[in-house]
C-alpha cells in the first residue's frame, strides 16, 4: 500500500480515534487531522496546546466545553446531508466533547501562536459553490478559507457527483514563491457513497519523481506532501473529501499542470 494513504481503523482506539495523521507520522511541519467515532454519551477531553483546531462534525451532533465558551452543534447525518457546522479554537485550550448522537468529527490542526478567539461556523454562513463544468462541475464548501480569519488553518468540504473530476485541472501548491504560489501540506479525507466504491486519486510531480496512482476507499486520508493531486469519482459512486491545508502563509495560491491547463 502506497506511503500516501492512511487507513481508518474498524474500531475506534480508547480515544475515539479512527484515524490519525500528525506532522511527525506524515513527515512534514504543519496539517494534522484525525476523526472519532463516539457513540452517544461518550466524551474524550483535549487539549489545543501549541495548535489552532478545528471541529468539524462529519456526521451527527456534539456538545464542547472548554474555559473559552461552550456549544453544541451538528445535526447532518452524513456528509452528502448539506454544509456542515464547524468549531475553531486557538492554541492552549483544554477542552471536551461529548457526542450527543452518534458522531463521526474531523479534527484539523495546525501549529500556531495566538490565533484568534473562538468561534462557530454555521450551515448557514457557508456559501457553498459550483466549481467547474461538464464533468469536471462539483461542489466546494469553504468552512475555513480566505473570507474566514485565522492564524494557519485552511479547511473546505468538496462533493464529487459520480462520474466526475474533482481538484482538477490538476494543480499544486508545493512552493513558497507567493504571489504565484504559495506552499501548503494537504491531506484528503474521503468519504464514499455507497460505501462499498472507490475513488481514484493521483499525486505527482512535473519531473515523475512522484507519481502514485491511489484506488481510494472509504475512510481513507491521502497525504498530499508535494505535486498535482487530482480526483476522480467513478460512476454509481458520490465522493466527498474535507480538505486540511496549511503551511508558512496563510494563503492559497495554486499553479495548473502546463499540460491540462488548456481546460481551466
Amino acid at each position: 500500500m502506497s506511503d500516501l494513504i492512511v487507513k481508518s481503523k474498524d474500531e475506534p482506539d480508547e480515544q475515539g480515534s479512527v484515524v490519525r495523521v500528525t506532522p511527525e507520522s506524515a513527515g512534514w511541519e504543519y496539517v494534522g487531522f484525525e476523526v472519532l467515532k463516539l457513540a452517544a454519551g461518550e466524551t474524550v477531553e483535549r487539549r489545543t496546546g501549541g495548535e489552532e483546531v478545528c471541529l468539524v462534525p462529519v456526521s451527527g451532533t456534539c456538545s464542547v466545553s472548554s474555559d473559552s465558551g461552550g456549544w453544541e452543534f451538528g445535526g447532518r447525518e452524513g456528509p452528502f446531508d448539506g454544509p456542515p457546522h464547524a468549531l475553531y479554537l486557538p492554541p492552549g485550550v483544554d477542552y471536551r466533547v461529548e457526542a450527543t448522537s452518534g458522531l463521526e468529527l474531523a479534527v484539523c490542526t495546525a501549529p500556531a501562536e495566538r490565533g484568534v478567539e473562538p468561534f462557530l461556523v454555521r450551515p448557514e454562513e457557508i456559501e457553498a459553490e459550483m466549481r467547474g463544468s461538464g464533468n469536471m462541475e462539483r461542489e466546494v464548501r469553504p468552512i475555513l478559507m480566505a473570507e474566514r480569519e485565522v492564524e494557519r488553518l485552511l479547511v473546505v468540504e468538496v462533493l464529487t457527483p459520480n462520474g466526475h473530476w474533482s481538484s482538477y485541472p490538476p494543480h499544486k501548491h508545493d512552493r513558497d514563491a507567493p504571489p504565484d504560489e504559495t506552499y501548503l501540506e494537504e491531506t484528503y479525507y474521503h468519504r464514499i457513497r455507497p460505501q462499498r466504491g472507490f475513488a481514484v486519486q493521483r499525486v505527482y510531480t512535473d519531473d515523475r519523481s512522484l507519481d502514485e496512482t491511489l484506488a481510494v476507499r472509504d475512510g481513507d486520508v491521502v497525504l498530499v506532501p508535494k505535486g498535482y493531486h487530482p480526483v476522480s469519482a467513478p460512476p454509481g459512486y458520490d465522493l466527498y473529501y474535507l480538505n486540511v491545508m496549511a503551511g508558512p502563509i496563510r494563503e492559497w495560491k495554486f499553479k495548473n499542470d502546463p499540460d491540462h491547463e488548456w481546460l481551466f
